[in-house]
């Protein structure tokens, strides 16, 4: 059987086989992303019962280069510009936060392990990147936009998958496919977290007691049992156009007496701003919560666009400097 030039996979050493070579793939694109700056929206909303609003934040970013790490700059919040003064404190702090997290990770050895090709003194050359780019970044630590965009960095997992069949997504011919995993959720990704989002409000909490790391492993191990992954793939490139992350069974978390977890549901989109080039498009992230109150929704969305290749002029010029 064959889609759109690409062969089926009709048993679970062909699927395995497959997957394999499309998160490769996912790796190469996350490899690429590095070597383009973007705009990004970042919205955060919570609804009560019937869908009555009860609280949102809409915050728009830019990303841009500056002495050789990529720079998160704040451009407006709720649709109102952020003053010159807060905007360059906010990048002055963000370049800051960012140069410690690289020194962290060179003197513990992983930032050569976790840092994208085409980018950084340690990385080795794309041979796709532009050598400007190459010339221009020296950050080996990922940029933050990349962490956030591929928050579900799951590794491949033989044996997880499930072929669904064949479906239409954005005018492709797709394979969904379904994961079950055994490690999405894990204590190393948590510590990459906390590194990566160091200063950040979406830092995770930190585990420093033993009581705490114990409910934070079985917490962990419970979670990777009652979800699931759904993937839609271009199947003759082995490209990720989608991928969705449902719960199945959360109501082991605690505080059921205060509210209960109804849903819980995170996806990613990819699009191709440039041709044969796929980057992220946008990632949402919704949860349910059942209180006393009625239902509640909180709803968490990134939006990518306006992708270009980094170059000393995109920097944002402030008053003052050359």
């Amino acid at each position: 059987m064959v889609v759109n030039g690409g062969a089926i996979p009709q048993a679970q050493g062909d699927l395995d086989a497959f997957m394999q070579q499309v998160l490769a793939h996912r790796d190469s694109n996350w490899k690429k992303l590095q070597q383009y700056v973007l705009d990004e929206r970042e919205q955060v909303e919570i609804r009560g019962p019937s869908g009555a609003p009860l609280w949102g934040e809409r915050r728009d970013y830019t990303w841009f280069v500056r002495d050789g790490f990529f720079v998160r700059s704040p451009l407006r919040v709720n649709g109102a510009a952020v003053s010159e003064a807060d905007r360059v404190k906010y990048e002055a702090d963000y370049l800051d936060r960012a140069r410690k997290r690289d020194e962290r990770a060179r003197a513990s050895g992983t930032a050569e392990e976790r840092a994208p090709a085409g980018g950084g003194a340690n990385a080795a050359p794309d041979e796709a990147a532009p050598s400007d780019v190459n010339a221009l970044v020296r950050q080996t630590r990922q940029p933050q936009f990349i962490s956030s965009a591929y928050f579900l960095r799951f590794r491949f997992d033989a044996g997880r998958y499930a072929l669904v069949g064949r479906e239409r997504l954005d005018d492709l011919d797709v394979l969904r496919i379904e994961y079950y995993p055994e490690k999405l959720f894990s204590e190393e990704r948590r510590k990459e977290l906390r590194d990566e989002y160091e200063g950040d409000r979406r830092r995770p909490p930190a585990r420093d007691t033993a009581e705490e790391r114990s409910f934070d492993a079985e917490l962990r191990r419970l979670m990777n049992k009652s979800s699931k992954v759904t993937l839609w793939i271009e199947p003759t490139a082995h490209q990720i156009v989608k991928y969705t992350f449902d719960d199945l069974n959360w109501n082991f978390f605690p505080g059921q007496w205060l509210a209960q977890m109804d849903s819980v549901s995170a996806s990613m989109t990819m699009g191709q701003p440039f041709p044969d080039v796929w980057l992220p498009r946008g990632l949402e992230m919704n949860v349910g919560l059942v209180m006393a109150l009625g239902n509640v929704q909180m709803r968490y969305a990134l939006q990518y666009e306006n992708y270009r290749q980094p170059e000393v002029k995109s920097r944002i010029a402030i008053p003052g400097e050359p």
